[in-house]
Protein backbone atom coordinates (compact mmCIF):
# COMPACT_ATOMS: atom_id res chain seq x y z
CA UNK A 1 0.00 0.00 0.00
CA UNK A 2 1.03 3.59 -0.43
CA UNK A 3 1.96 5.90 2.41
CA UNK A 4 -1.02 7.91 3.68
CA UNK A 5 -1.10 11.50 2.54
CA UNK A 6 -1.82 14.43 4.81
CA UNK A 7 -1.74 18.17 4.28
CA UNK A 8 1.81 19.29 3.58
CA UNK A 9 0.96 22.96 3.16
CA UNK A 10 3.68 25.25 4.41
CA UNK A 11 6.38 22.57 4.62
CA UNK A 12 9.79 23.20 3.10
CA UNK A 13 9.89 19.80 1.43
CA UNK A 14 13.55 19.91 0.44
CA UNK A 15 14.63 20.85 3.97
CA UNK A 16 12.35 18.20 5.49
CA UNK A 17 13.65 15.53 3.13
CA UNK A 18 17.22 16.47 4.04
CA UNK A 19 16.33 16.27 7.74
CA UNK A 20 14.71 12.88 7.36
CA UNK A 21 17.58 11.64 5.21
CA UNK A 22 19.89 12.26 8.19
CA UNK A 23 17.45 11.11 10.88
CA UNK A 24 16.69 7.86 9.06
CA UNK A 25 20.28 7.32 7.87
CA UNK A 26 18.79 7.05 4.40
CA UNK A 27 20.27 7.11 0.92
CA UNK A 28 18.07 8.56 -1.84
CA UNK A 29 18.36 7.05 -5.31
CA UNK A 30 16.93 8.59 -8.48
CA UNK A 31 16.73 7.01 -11.90
CA UNK A 32 17.55 9.15 -14.93
CA UNK A 33 13.84 9.14 -15.83
CA UNK A 34 12.78 10.91 -12.62
CA UNK A 35 11.65 14.52 -12.52
CA UNK A 36 14.66 16.89 -12.38
CA UNK A 37 13.74 18.16 -8.90
CA UNK A 38 14.09 14.61 -7.58
CA UNK A 39 17.31 14.00 -9.50
CA UNK A 40 18.82 17.15 -8.02
CA UNK A 41 18.31 16.11 -4.39
CA UNK A 42 19.30 12.44 -4.77
CA UNK A 43 22.53 11.01 -3.40
CA UNK A 44 22.96 8.96 -6.57
CA UNK A 45 21.46 9.35 -10.06
CA UNK A 46 21.83 6.60 -12.63
CA UNK A 47 20.64 3.32 -14.10
CA UNK A 48 18.69 0.86 -11.99
CA UNK A 49 21.28 -1.85 -11.26
CA UNK A 50 24.10 0.52 -10.48
CA UNK A 51 21.89 2.50 -8.12
CA UNK A 52 21.10 -0.67 -6.16
CA UNK A 53 24.79 -1.61 -6.08
CA UNK A 54 25.75 1.86 -4.89
CA UNK A 55 23.14 1.72 -2.12
CA UNK A 56 24.33 -1.74 -1.03
CA UNK A 57 27.85 -0.38 -0.59
CA UNK A 58 26.73 2.36 1.81
CA UNK A 59 26.10 2.08 5.54
CA UNK A 60 22.58 3.49 5.10
CA UNK A 61 19.76 1.83 7.03
CA UNK A 62 17.10 3.01 4.56
CA UNK A 63 17.06 3.08 0.76
CA UNK A 64 14.54 5.49 -0.77
CA UNK A 65 14.33 4.44 -4.41
CA UNK A 66 12.82 7.07 -6.69
CA UNK A 67 12.19 4.87 -9.67
CA UNK A 68 9.80 2.02 -10.30
CA UNK A 69 8.89 -1.09 -8.35
CA UNK A 70 11.20 -3.62 -10.01
CA UNK A 71 14.16 -1.31 -9.35
CA UNK A 72 13.33 -1.08 -5.65
CA UNK A 73 12.99 -4.87 -5.58
CA UNK A 74 16.53 -5.23 -6.93
CA UNK A 75 17.73 -2.95 -4.13
CA UNK A 76 15.99 -5.21 -1.61
CA UNK A 77 17.44 -8.34 -3.23
CA UNK A 78 20.96 -6.91 -2.88
CA UNK A 79 20.38 -5.30 0.55
CA UNK A 80 17.93 -7.53 2.45
CA UNK A 81 18.96 -6.03 5.80
CA UNK A 82 18.06 -2.50 4.72
CA UNK A 83 14.58 -0.95 4.68
CA UNK A 84 13.68 -0.16 1.06
CA UNK A 85 10.91 2.32 0.39
CA UNK A 86 9.28 3.45 -2.86
CA UNK A 87 7.45 6.80 -2.84
CA UNK A 88 4.51 5.35 -4.77
CA UNK A 89 3.90 1.60 -4.87
CA UNK A 90 1.85 2.09 -8.03
CA UNK A 91 5.04 3.10 -9.86
CA UNK A 92 5.22 -0.05 -11.92
CA UNK A 93 6.55 -0.80 -15.40
CA UNK A 94 4.84 -1.88 -18.61
CA UNK A 95 7.55 -4.50 -19.15
CA UNK A 96 7.02 -5.94 -15.70
CA UNK A 97 3.25 -5.90 -16.22
CA UNK A 98 3.61 -7.68 -19.56
CA UNK A 99 5.24 -10.71 -17.94
CA UNK A 100 3.15 -12.19 -15.09
CA UNK A 101 5.22 -14.72 -13.11
CA UNK A 102 2.73 -17.58 -13.46
CA UNK A 103 2.55 -17.19 -17.23
CA UNK A 104 6.32 -16.93 -17.51
CA UNK A 105 6.77 -20.09 -15.43
CA UNK A 106 4.34 -21.94 -17.69
CA UNK A 107 6.11 -20.63 -20.80
CA UNK A 108 9.42 -21.89 -19.45
CA UNK A 109 7.90 -25.28 -18.66
CA UNK A 110 6.67 -25.51 -22.26
CA UNK A 111 10.24 -24.96 -23.53
CA UNK A 112 12.40 -27.14 -21.25
CA UNK A 113 15.35 -27.11 -23.66
CA UNK A 114 15.67 -23.31 -23.40
CA UNK A 115 17.47 -21.25 -20.79
CA UNK A 116 15.97 -17.91 -19.77
CA UNK A 117 17.86 -14.67 -20.22
CA UNK A 118 15.68 -12.10 -18.57
CA UNK A 119 16.02 -8.34 -18.81
CA UNK A 120 16.32 -6.71 -15.41
CA UNK A 121 13.04 -4.83 -16.08
CA UNK A 122 10.88 -7.55 -14.53
CA UNK A 123 9.53 -8.54 -11.13
CA UNK A 124 11.49 -10.41 -8.48
CA UNK A 125 9.17 -13.37 -9.03
CA UNK A 126 10.10 -13.51 -12.74
CA UNK A 127 13.78 -13.16 -11.88
CA UNK A 128 13.33 -16.19 -9.62
CA UNK A 129 12.24 -18.20 -12.70
CA UNK A 130 15.25 -17.04 -14.76
CA UNK A 131 18.72 -18.41 -15.40
CA UNK A 132 20.63 -15.19 -16.09
CA UNK A 133 19.54 -11.57 -15.67
CA UNK A 134 20.86 -9.10 -18.25
CA UNK A 135 20.98 -5.35 -18.68
CA UNK A 136 21.05 -3.53 -21.99
CA UNK A 137 24.81 -3.08 -21.57
CA UNK A 138 25.69 -6.60 -20.37
CA UNK A 139 23.51 -8.78 -22.62
CA UNK A 140 25.88 -8.91 -25.60
CA UNK A 141 28.86 -9.92 -23.46
CA UNK A 142 26.81 -12.63 -21.76
CA UNK A 143 25.49 -13.94 -25.09
CA UNK A 144 29.07 -14.21 -26.37
CA UNK A 145 29.78 -16.72 -23.60
CA UNK A 146 26.87 -18.99 -24.53
CA UNK A 147 27.09 -21.58 -27.35
CA UNK A 148 25.37 -20.49 -30.55
CA UNK A 149 23.26 -23.65 -30.49
CA UNK A 150 22.00 -22.96 -26.97
CA UNK A 151 18.27 -22.34 -27.13
CA UNK A 152 17.32 -19.16 -25.29
CA UNK A 153 14.15 -17.47 -24.10
CA UNK A 154 14.59 -13.69 -23.92
CA UNK A 155 12.04 -11.83 -21.80
CA UNK A 156 10.22 -9.57 -21.33
CA UNK A 157 11.26 -6.98 -23.97
CA UNK A 158 10.73 -8.17 -27.55
CA UNK A 159 12.42 -5.09 -29.02
CA UNK A 160 15.56 -5.50 -26.94
CA UNK A 161 15.64 -9.21 -27.71
CA UNK A 162 15.17 -8.57 -31.43
CA UNK A 163 18.00 -6.03 -31.34
CA UNK A 164 20.39 -8.61 -29.89
CA UNK A 165 19.14 -11.27 -32.31
CA UNK A 166 20.07 -8.99 -35.19
CA UNK A 167 23.37 -7.97 -33.66
CA UNK A 168 24.55 -11.46 -32.67
CA UNK A 169 22.93 -13.63 -35.34
CA UNK A 170 20.96 -15.61 -32.77
CA UNK A 171 17.35 -16.73 -32.91
CA UNK A 172 16.21 -16.26 -29.33
CA UNK A 173 12.58 -16.99 -28.51
CA UNK A 174 11.12 -13.62 -27.54
CA UNK A 175 8.50 -12.94 -24.89
CA UNK A 176 6.03 -10.42 -26.41
CA UNK A 177 6.52 -7.51 -24.00
CA UNK A 178 7.45 -3.90 -24.78
CA UNK A 179 8.09 -0.58 -23.05
CA UNK A 180 5.22 1.82 -23.68
CA UNK A 181 7.62 4.78 -23.65
CA UNK A 182 9.98 3.45 -26.31
CA UNK A 183 7.12 2.10 -28.42
CA UNK A 184 5.65 5.61 -28.57
CA UNK A 185 8.35 7.06 -30.82
CA UNK A 186 7.27 7.75 -34.39
CA UNK A 187 9.53 6.98 -37.34
CA UNK A 188 7.76 9.56 -39.50
CA UNK A 189 8.13 12.30 -36.90
CA UNK A 190 11.75 11.31 -36.23
CA UNK A 191 12.57 11.69 -39.92
CA UNK A 192 10.91 15.12 -39.93
CA UNK A 193 12.99 16.12 -36.92
CA UNK A 194 16.19 14.89 -38.58
CA UNK A 195 15.34 16.93 -41.67
CA UNK A 196 14.94 20.04 -39.50
CA UNK A 197 18.28 19.34 -37.80
CA UNK A 198 20.61 18.08 -40.54
CA UNK A 199 23.68 16.38 -39.19
CA UNK A 200 22.27 15.90 -35.69
CA UNK A 201 23.01 12.33 -34.56
CA UNK A 202 20.32 10.18 -32.96
CA UNK A 203 21.04 8.33 -29.71
CA UNK A 204 18.49 5.61 -28.98
CA UNK A 205 17.81 3.02 -26.31
CA UNK A 206 17.60 -0.58 -27.63
CA UNK A 207 14.13 -0.90 -26.12
CA UNK A 208 13.00 1.12 -29.16
CA UNK A 209 11.51 -0.75 -32.13
CA UNK A 210 13.78 -1.56 -35.07
CA UNK A 211 12.23 1.20 -37.20
CA UNK A 212 13.65 3.74 -34.73
CA UNK A 213 16.98 1.99 -34.18
CA UNK A 214 17.54 1.89 -37.95
CA UNK A 215 17.94 5.69 -37.85
CA UNK A 216 20.16 5.80 -34.75
CA UNK A 217 23.83 6.73 -34.73
CA UNK A 218 24.25 5.38 -31.20
CA UNK A 219 22.30 2.54 -29.57
CA UNK A 220 22.87 1.83 -25.91
CA UNK A 221 21.73 1.96 -22.31
CA UNK A 222 20.72 5.21 -20.67
CA UNK A 223 24.25 5.67 -19.36
CA UNK A 224 25.75 4.92 -22.79
CA UNK A 225 23.39 7.45 -24.37
CA UNK A 226 24.45 10.04 -21.81
CA UNK A 227 28.15 9.37 -22.44
CA UNK A 228 27.63 9.63 -26.21
CA UNK A 229 25.75 12.90 -25.86
CA UNK A 230 28.58 14.41 -23.86
CA UNK A 231 31.47 13.06 -25.94
CA UNK A 232 30.02 13.62 -29.42
CA UNK A 233 31.35 16.71 -31.22
CA UNK A 234 27.82 17.38 -32.45
CA UNK A 235 26.22 20.48 -30.97
CA UNK A 236 22.67 19.19 -31.46
CA UNK A 237 21.69 15.63 -30.53
CA UNK A 238 18.33 13.86 -30.84
CA UNK A 239 17.58 11.59 -27.89
CA UNK A 240 15.27 8.58 -28.30
CA UNK A 241 14.60 7.50 -24.76
CA UNK A 242 12.60 8.89 -21.84
CA UNK A 243 13.29 12.63 -22.03
CA UNK A 244 14.04 13.27 -18.35
CA UNK A 245 17.59 12.02 -19.00
CA UNK A 246 18.12 15.27 -20.91
CA UNK A 247 18.31 17.04 -17.55
CA UNK A 248 21.67 15.39 -16.85
CA UNK A 249 22.87 16.17 -20.38
CA UNK A 250 21.98 19.84 -20.05
CA UNK A 251 23.75 20.09 -16.69
CA UNK A 252 26.92 18.46 -18.02
CA UNK A 253 26.95 20.17 -21.44
CA UNK A 254 24.92 23.40 -21.28
CA UNK A 255 26.45 24.60 -24.55
CA UNK A 256 24.75 21.78 -26.50
CA UNK A 257 21.16 21.35 -27.65
CA UNK A 258 19.37 18.10 -26.83
CA UNK A 259 16.04 17.32 -28.50
CA UNK A 260 13.76 14.53 -27.36
CA UNK A 261 12.57 12.28 -30.18
CA UNK A 262 8.88 12.93 -30.91
CA UNK A 263 5.85 10.76 -30.32
CA UNK A 264 3.14 9.87 -32.78
CA UNK A 265 1.77 13.37 -33.39
CA UNK A 266 5.09 15.16 -33.10
CA UNK A 267 4.42 16.96 -29.85
CA UNK A 268 2.66 14.61 -27.41
CA UNK A 269 4.09 13.71 -24.00
CA UNK A 270 3.58 10.01 -24.68
CA UNK A 271 7.34 9.40 -24.52
CA UNK A 272 7.35 10.33 -20.82
CA UNK A 273 7.04 7.36 -18.47
CA UNK A 274 3.74 7.68 -16.57
CA UNK A 275 5.00 5.31 -13.87
CA UNK A 276 8.15 7.30 -13.14
CA UNK A 277 6.00 10.43 -12.92
CA UNK A 278 4.07 9.01 -9.96
CA UNK A 279 7.00 9.77 -7.65
CA UNK A 280 6.95 13.32 -6.29
CA UNK A 281 8.77 15.29 -3.61
CA UNK A 282 5.62 15.14 -1.47
CA UNK A 283 5.45 11.35 -1.70
CA UNK A 284 9.18 11.03 -1.06
CA UNK A 285 8.83 13.12 2.10
CA UNK A 286 5.89 11.06 3.37
CA UNK A 287 7.68 7.78 2.58
CA UNK A 288 10.77 8.89 4.53
CA UNK A 289 8.61 10.14 7.37
CA UNK A 290 6.55 6.96 7.70
CA UNK A 291 9.01 4.43 6.20
CA UNK A 292 6.14 3.29 4.00
CA UNK A 293 5.44 1.88 1.48
CA UNK A 294 8.10 -0.79 1.94
CA UNK A 295 9.39 -3.37 -0.48
CA UNK A 296 9.07 -6.84 1.03
CA UNK A 297 10.28 -10.04 -0.64
CA UNK A 298 10.07 -13.44 1.01
CA UNK A 299 13.52 -14.94 1.55
CA UNK A 300 13.03 -17.96 -0.70
CA UNK A 301 12.06 -15.73 -3.64
CA UNK A 302 14.86 -13.28 -2.87
CA UNK A 303 17.51 -15.99 -2.95
CA UNK A 304 16.12 -17.50 -6.16
CA UNK A 305 16.05 -14.04 -7.75
CA UNK A 306 19.56 -13.22 -6.55
CA UNK A 307 21.12 -16.29 -8.18
CA UNK A 308 20.60 -15.13 -11.82
CA UNK A 309 21.67 -11.60 -10.82
CA UNK A 310 24.89 -13.05 -9.42
CA UNK A 311 25.43 -15.02 -12.64
CA UNK A 312 25.13 -11.80 -14.64
CA UNK A 313 27.64 -10.01 -12.44
CA UNK A 314 30.09 -12.92 -12.76
CA UNK A 315 29.72 -13.16 -16.55
CA UNK A 316 29.66 -9.44 -17.32
CA UNK A 317 32.01 -7.95 -14.75
CA UNK A 318 33.64 -5.78 -17.38
CA UNK A 319 30.48 -4.37 -18.92
CA UNK A 320 28.13 -3.87 -16.00
CA UNK A 321 29.32 -0.52 -14.81
CA UNK A 322 30.12 0.80 -18.27
CA UNK A 323 26.49 0.93 -19.27
CA UNK A 324 24.95 0.97 -15.82
CA UNK A 325 27.16 3.40 -13.97
CA UNK A 326 25.37 6.18 -12.17
CA UNK A 327 26.70 9.61 -11.33
CA UNK A 328 27.67 9.66 -7.66
CA UNK A 329 26.64 12.70 -5.68
CA UNK A 330 28.34 13.31 -2.34
CA UNK A 331 26.27 15.14 0.26
CA UNK A 332 27.10 16.46 3.67
CA UNK A 333 30.56 17.13 5.06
Amino acid sequence: MNAPTTSLAGLDLRAEIDRLRKDRNAVILAHYYQDPEIQDLADFVGDSLDLSSKAASTDADVIAFCGVRFMAEVAKILSPQKTVILPDMDAGCSLEDSCPPEQFAAFRAAHPDHIALTYINCSAAVKAHSDIIVTSSSAEKILAQLPMDQKIIFAPDKNLGAYFNRKTGRDMLLWPGACIVHEAFSETELLKLKALNPGAPVAAHPECPAYILDHADQVGSTRAILEFALSSPAQTIIVATEPHIIHQMQKAAPHKTFIGAPGADGNCNCNMCPYMALNTLEKLYVALRDLEPRIEIDEATRLRAKAPLDRMLAMAAGSVGRGDLGIARVTGD
